[in-house]
């Protein structure tokens, strides 16, 4: 018998990442003119090349589509572990941005029938994107040093709240189309030249906490949260996150590298292309650890 981790690519992590550590995929589907696309199986990584390309549609006024993994699916995915023998741990992007967990619940009843003994482990970033980038991370490492499930569990329930997430996007039309973030006002636009800052609240939800007019203000905006938020950020790593906006990212680093001194563990993730459905391009997202949300 074996553990056999899982995570989802709307946690931004890749084939490299999940090999370093041992996660296997549930793949996130988007689809744009009728073709659907399933990250890290469609092709292997969502590379500079892929970002590029993608955004540069979605620049151009193409709308993809996202759908939720179906309970056929997460049985296929799940299925062949329980058969062996083995147990499953998953760590996924919040429940609270997806249908998919329906889902998975439907199929977890099923397969739990089939295969009373095998147990099925859950934990929820709360997040979806850079912010989950993070938390996969640090479960990874848990897992690496020798770490239980039940012990991870536990980590989970107290310091999954201890990391946090801002972000902006220059144009918020695929935001506000995508109904995804809650409060965010309909009057907003880019035509006056405003940001909302979004976060990722307690309970995993996507929440318009406040506005900065122009991009550097945005930026202050993320510095001063980091700021007033950040906890022993120095010796934690910290992630920026991007939907094809490396200018801004450059940016970004710069102040954080000139508020915190250099040498820092500082990964810059492009977020997967189905959050970019949602987000459009030219946004940028922060992830560190915090005394909370």
């Amino acid at each position: 018998m074996a553990l056999i981790l899982f995570t989802d690519t709307d946690t931004d992590i890749g084939n490299r990442v999940a090999k370093e550590y041992g996660f296997h995929l549930v793949s996130m589907p988007y689809s744009i003119d009728g073709e659907t696309f399933y990250p890290c199986v469609s092709y292997d990584e969502f590379g500079p090349k892929e970002v590029k390309e993608y955004y540069d549609r979605l620049r151009s006024g193409v709308i993809p589509t996202t759908s939720a993994v179906t309970k056929e699916k997460f049985i296929e995915y799940f299925e062949p572990h329980f058969a062996n023998g083995d147990d499953i741990f998953f760590v996924h992007f919040s429940r609270q941005l997806s249908g998919a967990f329906d889902n998975m619940d439907q199929a977890l009843a099923e397969l739990r029938v089939k295969y009373p003994e095998r147990k099925f482990y859950e934990l929820d970033t709360k997040a979806v994107t850079t912010l989950a980038y993070l938390i996969v991370r640090e479960v990874g490492d848990l897992f690496k040093a020798g770490k239980t499930p039940e012990e991870v569990l536990e980590w989970g329930k107290t310091e999954i709240d201890h990391y946090t997430g801002y972000l902006f996007v220059d144009n918020i039309t695929f935001f506000r189309r995508s109904g995804r973030v809650k409060g965010l006002a309909a009057a907003m636009g880019t035509l006056v030249g405003i940001r909302p800052i979004i976060y990722f609240d307690t309970e995993g939800k996507m929440v318009n906490i406040g506005k900065a007019v122009g991009r550097n203000k945005a930026i202050d905006y993320l510095m001063d949260k980091m700021k007033t938020l950040g906890d022993d950020v120095k010796n934690h790593r910290i992630v920026i996150g991007h939907t094809d906006a490396l200018p801004i990212v450059d940016i970004l680093k710069q102040r954080i590298e000139s508020e915190y001194g250099t040498g820092l563990n500082i990964e810059v993730v492009p977020a997967n292309p189905t959050l970019g459905a949602h987000s459009g391009p030219d946004g940028v997202c922060i992830a560190f650890h915090s005394t909370g949300r």
